[in-house]
Order: C-alpha cells, then sequence, then structure tokens
C-alpha cells in the first residue's frame, strides 16, 4: 500500500511540475513576441531596486493595512514552503518527518516558527478577504474588475485559507499520533516539532482512535500537496503570476526619471538631416544604421516591448494605480489597470492562436479599438501617478504613450486640439495661431 502511494505521489508531481514547465514556456514565448529591449545597463542598481521592490516590500507599506498583511502572507508562504519540500522528500521516499534527524531540535524551533506564519497568513487573507468582499473597496469593484478577475481574487484566498488549515489539521493530528506512539509516526527522540497554534485545535481529535487520527492526517497531508501543486499550475491562469514574475519585473524597470520620454531613433536622425545645412537629403544610409521602423508606436502587443509585455504578466491587479489615477479620479474612462489587463488578455489571444495553427495568423483583431478605446487614451495626463504607485515597478504610460505615438504618427489621429496645435507649431514655431511677425504687436498696442 506504501509503494502505491509513493507511486501514486511521483506520477502526481512529474505531472504538475511538467504542465507548469509547459506554461512558463508559453509565458516566455508569448513576451518574446514583443519587439527586443535593451535594460541590463547599471546591474546594481538594478539588483538594488528589486531587492527593495521585490524581496523588501517597500512599495506595499506606504498603505499599512494592505502592506502588513501582504508582508505575512508574503513571508509567511514562502517559508512555509521550506516544509514543502520536506513533504515532498517524505511523499518520495515513503519516510516520516525526515528532517527531524538532521536538524535535531531546531526541527523543532523550525516546525513552531511554521505555525505561526502559517497563523499569520491565516490572518492576513481573512482581512484580504473582508475588505474584499464586506468593506468592498471601491478598487476591487471597478468595471473591468467584474467576472473572473473577481472570481480569481476571491479563489486565491480560499485556496490560501484551505492550505494553511490543512497544515494546522495535519500537525494537530501528528502531534497527537506521536504521543500516542503510533507506528510510523514515532520517533526515537520522543515528540518530534513544536506546535504552538495546532496544539490549540488538538483537542478536537483527541477523542478520536489511532485508526481515525491516521486517516485525517493522511488526507490533511494529501490535500496540503495536491493543494500546493494545484497553486503552483493555477498561477498562470490567475493574476498571482507576480510571486514569480515581480523579481524579473522590477529587475527591468526603467531606471530613468519616470517623465523622461524615449525618442525614436529614425525620427530623432530624420529631425538632425533637416537642420544640418550641410546634410544630403538623398545619401544613402551609412553601413550600421538602423533601418526606419516598420510601424511608429503599437496597435497591437506585437509592437510593444518585451518589458512592457512582462509588465502585462506581473499585474497584480491591486488598483493602486487606478485609484491614484487623476482621470479616472474625475470620472475619464481610464483606468491604468484595465490598459495592463486588456495588454495580458490580447497577449493571451495572440497566443492562443500560436498554440492553434502554429503561427500567428492576423485575426481581424488588435489591442487598438478591440480592447483599448481611445477615448482612454486621451484621457491620460501623463503625470506618472499610476508608475509610482505600482507595488512590482509595472509602468502602464509607456503601453498608453506608444499607442497615442502610433495614432499621431501613423493615423493623425490626434484629437483636434493637438492637430491644431501641432499644425501651428510647424508653420508657426509656436502652438498659437500667430505669424512670426506679428508675435510683438501686442508691444505696439501697450
Amino acid at each position: 500500500m506504501q509503494i502505491l502511494a509513493q507511486i501514486l505521489f511521483i506520477l502526481i508531481l512529474l505531472f504538475s511540475v511538467g504542465f507548469f514547465a509547459r506554461n512558463v514556456k508559453k509565458i516566455i514565448r508569448n513576451i518574446k513576441l514583443g519587439r527586443p529591449i535593451t535594460r541590463t545597463d547599471q546591474p546594481k542598481k538594478r539588483w538594488a531596486y528589486m531587492a527593495k521592490v521585490a524581496l523588501g516590500q517597500s512599495k506595499m507599506v506606504v498603505r499599512p493595512v494592505a502592506g502588513i498583511m501582504h508582508i505575512f502572507v508574503y513571508i509567511g508562504f514562502i517559508l512555509i514552503n521550506i516544509e514543502v519540500l520536506e513533504i515532498i522528500i517524505d511523499g518520495i521516499t515513503g519516510s516520516h518527518r525526515s528532517f527531524a534527524p538532521f536538524l535535531g531540535s531546531f526541527y523543532s524551533f523550525l516546525i513552531g516558527f511554521f505555525e505561526i506564519l502559517a497563523f499569520l497568513v491565516l490572518l492576513g487573507v481573512i482581512v484580504f478577504w473582508f475588505r474584499r468582499n464586506v468593506i468592498k473597496l471601491k478598487r476591487f469593484w471597478a468595471r473591468e474588475m467584474e467576472g473572473w478577475p473577481k472570481n480569481d481574487g476571491n479563489y486565491i484566498l480560499y485556496i490560501e485559507m484551505i492550505l494553511m488549515i490543512a497544515i494546522l489539521v495535519m500537525n494537530a493530528t501528528d502531534h497527537q499520533l506521536q504521543l500516542l506512539g503510533h507506528p510510523g509516526y514515532a520517533h526515537e527522540s520522543g515528540v518530534v516539532g513544536a506546535f504552538p497554534i495546532s496544539d490549540l485545535i488538538k483537542p478536537i481529535f483527541e477523542g478520536m482512535s489511532a485508526s481515525t487520527l491516521v486517516i485525517v492526517e493522511r488526507a490533511a497531508w494529501w490535500f496540503h500537496i495536491i493543494g500546493i501543486l494545484f497553486f503552483l499550475n493555477y498561477l498562470y491562469y490567475s493574476k498571482h503570476l507576480h510571486i514569480f514574475l515581480a523579481f524579473p519585473n522590477t529587475y527591468f524597470a526603467k531606471l530613468e526619471p519616470l517623465g523622461e520620454f524615449n525618442n525614436l531613433e529614425a525620427v530623432t536622425k530624420e529631425v538632425e538631416l533637416m537642420m544640418d545645412p550641410n546634410a544630403d537629403p538623398f545619401a544613402a544610409p551609412e553601413e550600421g544604421d538602423e533601418e526606419e521602423p516598420e510601424k511608429f508606436g503599437a496597435s497591437d502587443v506585437m509592437d510593444l516591448n518585451q518589458v512592457q509585455l512582462l509588465n502585462a504578466y506581473t499585474c497584480t491587479e491591486c488598483g493602486r494605480c487606478t485609484s491614484v489615477c487623476p482621470a479616472n479620479r474625475t470620472g475619464k474612462l481610464l483606468s491604468p489597470r484595465k490598459i495592463m489587463m486588456d495588454t495580458r488578455d490580447r497577449l493571451e489571444e495572440v497566443g492562443k492562436i500560436i498554440d492553434k495553427k502554429g503561427k500567428f495568423e492576423d485575426d481581424g483583431k488588435q489591442l487598438l479599438d478591440d480592447y483599448i478605446l481611445r477615448e482612454e487614451l486621451w484621457a491620460c495626463t501623463t503625470c506618472n501617478a499610476c508608475v509610482e504607485a505600482c507595488p512590482v515597478g509595472i509602468d502602464p504610460m509607456s503601453i498608453i504613450m506608444e499607442m497615442r505615438r502610433y495614432l499621431v504618427m501613423e493615423e493623425s489621429g490626434a484629437p483636434q486640439e493637438l492637430n491644431g496645435m501641432m499644425s501651428n507649431i510647424e508653420n508657426n514655431s509656436a502652438p498659437w495661431p500667430y505669424n512670426q511677425q506679428d508675435r510683438l504687436n501686442w508691444v505696439e498696442e501697450n
């Protein structure tokens, strides 16, 4: 019976890891659909920023309640998964608490520490559920959060609650079986592990027979490890991909000042050519010069760069960006969170076409208009509040600006007010509709 359990466990483990690896390959492939971009400069600054923001959660604690609870969940969930390594070894070898003989008394300290963390994770998750479903914070109930995004947030909370409860039930029944000296649970050194939290629920199981306790303990053990493996593979379909992607996303974040816009090299060279009186406009391009881009700006996900697509997959849907957006707060259609969610949804749609046909074939859709409306793009004030607020370094504004660039440079689709201003700059070298010769008329009038 034990051999069969080990074989079953190994098969489930291999399938789960293989399925996860397949989905990781899909994410990498989809991100690589974007334009290449070099973000490997200043590695010390990048490592420091990643340590500060992704590991240190520095932007989360700006909002203390959510920040502290998130730190409980984040640290607890990561460290508790050290115990998962032991569970995996036990599942493969058929042993019980295989780390105990090697760690001695330190093992008991670890188990007690993990139990406290499990309780803090459970507390944090309950607080998050209460804020989301009872208090109903506005940023969790926006129009882009209807349907799957709202349900996904709750599913994650329920999964984490169940996983933490399973750990405590497993430990409580395990402790009871150790006290009874049941075969397979007894250790030469006596009771292994300190159980400060599960001891509080141990009285529930004290009247049970040893055989019943074994069933409950094994059920909790299997439930916990299968739940972990299920959660691992659920991440691909969930906003919680940021558990993994927050680290590369912050490493490849923009280090330049937030208000600094990038220039298109082809346009810069054209302007320099026009301003150089000695330049030959008909000269052939020199070797090594970049060719003129096929498209200015972005109308679909393939026109965005790879970091922007990584941003889309990393989005936590927390809504901090939207909650500080001045356009959104004044009733405009723009929501920076929706920009990222729409980008990810379109990228996933493109990926499914590639999965089905082996390559991308035009499906008659694009990110512009089919997902993101022009009204949303032109509502942006470019204040960078969304970028500053994001706890994992996402830059929604860069996508907005690339799509605006496409509208202006490819479709001449700017609002009438902007078109008038740009025409005046072209003709009068100023935004106002006055001839250069008339600029000083106001002096004579006064």
